[in-house]
Formats: structure tokens, C-alpha cells, sequence
């Protein structure tokens, strides 16, 4: 299992993308959250196989369709089995 921890800037809060996200990672079998931020981005934080990660970035890189992403920051590291699901944070 692999994380990935993402981070989304844009007009990215307030255009389902924390809905989308989660909708997107259940689907995947992600384990993980994700969460606006105070800045106006999201964060997201995802463990699961590699190739159901790299449909998560695929997605966070495009957002959904009322979003506009214009930058977007990545890293892959080990897991650490810390999730049980895959929530929306507040």
C-alpha cells in the first residue's frame, strides 16, 4: 500500500470537490480524508494501491466539473495503515 498526499489550489472550495473526492475514493477502495484549508485549497491524504492513487491525482490535477484547478502538489510516501475509511474533514 501506498499514501499520497495531495494539495489542490484554485477555485477549489465550494464546487463539491471535497464531495467528488470522497465519492472518487470509495469507488478506488482509498483510505484516507479530505479537507479545505484555510487558504482556499484542499488537502488531500490517500492510501490504497498505486493505480487506484494515480486515478485520484488524475482527478484532483482536472477537479470537478465547477472547479479550476490552477496548481497542484504531490508527493508519494509508505503508508502507514493510519486510515480506517475515507472521510471529508471540517
Amino acid at each position: 500500500m501506498e499514501k499520497i498526499i495531495i494539495d489542490v489550489h484554485g477555485r477549489v472550495q465550494g464546487v463539491f470537490f471535497r464531495h467528488n473526492t470522497r465519492k472518487r475514493a470509495k469507488r478506488w477502495n482509498l483510505k484516507g480524508y479530505v479537507q479545505n484549508m484555510p487558504d482556499g485549497s484542499v488537502h488531500i491524504e490517500a492510501v490504497g494501491k498505486e493505480e487506484n492513487l494515480n486515478k485520484l491525482l488524475k482527478f484532483a490535477k482536472k477537479g470537478p466539473r465547477l472547479a479550476r484547478v490552477d496548481d497542484i502538489e504531490y508527493t508519494y510516501e509508505e503508508s502507514s495503515g493510519e486510515f480506517d475509511g475515507f472521510t471529508v474533514r471540517y
